[in-house]
This record gives structure tokens, C-alpha cells and sequence, in this order.
């Protein structure tokens, strides 16, 4: 296996967990897939970027040319309080790695369902009060 595709289950793994976690814990997962994918984090570290990143939707990606490249922003004013910058294969890879935590999510969520399926033995099955 790749580097990449370790991280990417790695983070995939953690994800898994962020059912019921904080949307600051949320936005630290997010955040995590998104280094992983090759984004840079700049830190708002003076007022001129505090100022610009104030500018930009929290949390979203933001599409912007810069010398004829599409670049992609993401600003988190509050978790690592930066902007994270990514080429068009970061979005795409970022892309890549949420679409496999959700299949990874979903087949977890199967493989629970299955191993604590009710025993409706004793009780007959579903009765006509189920519908």
C-alpha cells in the first residue's frame, strides 16, 4: 500500500468515530483529510490574514484563480485558526478520501446492524403491529 492510501485509512478509521464528537472534533477530522490530501494550512498570524480569512465562508471550500491555476481555500477560523490552500489534486484527492470514508462509514454501520440483529424467535416474528 501506498503512503496515501494508509493515511487515508488511517484518517478514514478516525472518522468512523466522529459520529458523536463535537463539531470542533468534526472540523479536526475534516481538517486531518484534508492535510492528508495535500493541502498547506497558513496560519492567520497577522492582521492582514486575520482580515482575509474573515472574508471567506468558515469551513467551505472556496474556489479562486491565482496566476491562471485554480487554487482552493479552506478557512477554519476557529479550530487551527488558518487558511489551507490545495492545487486541483488536492480537492480531488480530498474528494477521493471523504467518498471512501463514507462507503467506509456505511459498511460499518452494515456490519453493526448485522451483528446486533434482533432474535425475533421467542416473539414470532413482526407482528401486524408493526405496520
Amino acid at each position: 500500500m501506498t503512503s496515501r492510501v494508509v493515511a487515508a485509512l488511517a484518517v478514514s478509521f478516525g472518522l468512523a468515530l466522529a459520529g458523536c464528537q463535537s463539531t470542533p472534533q468534526a472540523v479536526q477530522q475534516k481538517e486531518d483529510l484534508l492535510s492528508a490530501a495535500g493541502f498547506v494550512p497558513q496560519p492567520a498570524n497577522t492582521p492582514q490574514r486575520i482580515a482575509a480569512m474573515k472574508k471567506l465562508p468558515p469551513n467551505k471550500f472556496v474556489q479562486q484563480a491565482k496566476d491562471s491555476q485554480i487554487v482552493y481555500v479552506y478557512a477554519d477560523p476557529v479550530v487551527c485558526q488558518c487558511v489551507y490552500f490545495g492545487n486541483q489534486a488536492a480537492y480531488a484527492q480530498f474528494r477521493q478520501m471523504v467518498f471512501a470514508q463514507k462507503l467506509a462509514d456505511e459498511r460499518q454501520m452494515t456490519a453493526v446492524m448485522n451483528q446486533d440483529a434482533f432474535d425475533f424467535g421467542p416473539w414470532g416474528g413482526p407482528g401486524p403491529f408493526m405496520y
